[in-house]
């Protein structure tokens, strides 16, 4: 849920490497080449801001909020084929706004939306970690996010496509040289609104806060590619849309955020931002979804995460954490859980960030998969965005 803080420089990026990072040949078709980006400004003034509960209505609000300055729309998930063989998968798409106003042209490449994907494939047999990244103006076509007639999400050909009118029925393909999904995911629980009703704060001060809600079960079967192997794969996926215009606190280090989906059918969104004189951010917290999709907030004071092991990285020699205890009181009851990655190394060293994405396993009180997202131990999130 924590990428909105690599969308800081993905303007600049395109601005600086303009058309290099736009492929037209992917069924694009004839665009006009008189191209016109709007450049980048650092005020937030005229965004809308994350101050009040939202009014959420969906499916409309599965599409593109351009208001905002940052959106992101990330999907995760837990599979194994037929004979047990795990995979793990990471598919994102962030949004980020260059200006608050849009400007009517005569250019389809004119907008003032830059779009970046992050793919991941993680095959635990073999201990191979795949990722990949694309870029893309949202002009003429190439990448956006929109519910007019369906609810699509895309960027080239890597996609996510309702197949129904509410968008409960879903189906998701990307692919790379190495590594390819196509997968179909059908939500079972309705979207659980995270902080107050979906509007979640990332520190005490009004607008400093993302509206953000989860659908913390989908039903996912189909077929993962890994260097032209195919598999038949089923499991659970989890999908998170956020959008804001805010930043971080000035003493914020970075995150530590897990999704956990139990096999007795709960789930579990956990997260803390640590900051730089040690400690966490309190306003932040996390959401207990029940097995009928219910939900109960979790405030920080309900919930500890403990490290219980770390790993440093042989490519960018950051060490992480690897392996957590929490205990989480769910107002019933005290759950002790612990998760251990599936393997250690799933570090994204992307042109922007490098952070930790990665598929777990959880025991304890309750069983189950999930998905792990670390990020200021190879460089710091201060003052990024």
């Amino acid at each position: 849920m924590w990428k909105v803080l690599v969308l800081a420089l993905i303007g600049l990026l395109v601005v600086v490497f303009g058309f290099s990072l736009i492929d037209v040949t992917n069924g694009v078709g004839d665009v006009d080449a008189d191209a016109v980006l709007i450049e980048l400004e650092d005020d937030i003034t005229g965004f809308a801001r994350a101050i009040e509960p939202y009014a959420w209505a969906f499916p409309r609000d599965h599409g593109a909020h351009p208001e905002f300055q940052t959106e992101w729309w990330y999907y995760t998930g837990n599979l194994a084929d037929e004979s047990g063989r795990r995979f793990g998968f990471q598919f994102t798409i962030f949004r980020r706004a260059l200006t608050p106003e849009s400007y009517e042209s005569h250019s389809e490449w004119r907008t003032n939306q830059v779009y970046l994907a992050h793919f991941t494939v993680s095959d635990i047999e073999t201990g191979a970690f795949y990722h990949d990244e694309r870029y893309a103006r949202g002009g003429a076509g190439i990448a956006g996010a929109t519910t007019d007639p369906r609810y699509r999400l895309w960027l080239e050909n890597w996609e996510v496509v309702a197949l129904n009118d509410d968008a409960t029925q879903l189906a998701m393909r990307a692919g790379t040289e190495h590594m390819g999904i196509d997968f179909t995911l059908e939500q079972i629980k309705p979207p659980a609104l995270q902080g107050d009703n979906g509007l979640s704060p990332k520190s005490d001060e009004p607008g400093n806060a993302s509206y953000y809600y989860s659908l913390s079960r989908l039903l996912a079967g189909g077929t993962i590619t890994v260097n032209g192997e195919a598999h038949q794969v089923s499991g659970t996926a989890w999908m998170d849309h956020e959008f804001s215009t805010s930043a971080l606190g000035s003493e914020a280090l970075g995150w530590d955020w897990f999704s956990l989906q139990l096999d007795d059918n709960r789930e579990l969104m956990l997260g803390q931002i640590r900051m730089i004189g040690g400690g966490r951010e309190t306003a932040f917290g996390g959401l207990l979804i029940e097995q009928d999709g219910s939900t109960r907030y979790l405030s920080s004071n309900d919930f500890t995460i403990e490290a219980t092991g770390s790993w440093t990285s042989p490519h960018t020699g950051a060490t992480y954490p690897s392996g957590w205890e929490f205990a989480v009181d769910t107002g019933d009851e005290t759950l002790n859980l612990t998760a251990t990655p599936l393997m250690d190394d799933q570090e994204l060293q992307t042109d922007i960030s490098i952070y930790w994405e990665g598929a777990i396993r959880i025991a304890g009180d309750a069983t189950g998969y999930g998905y792990a997202e670390l990020t200021g131990y190879a460089n710091e999130m201060t003052g990024r965005f």
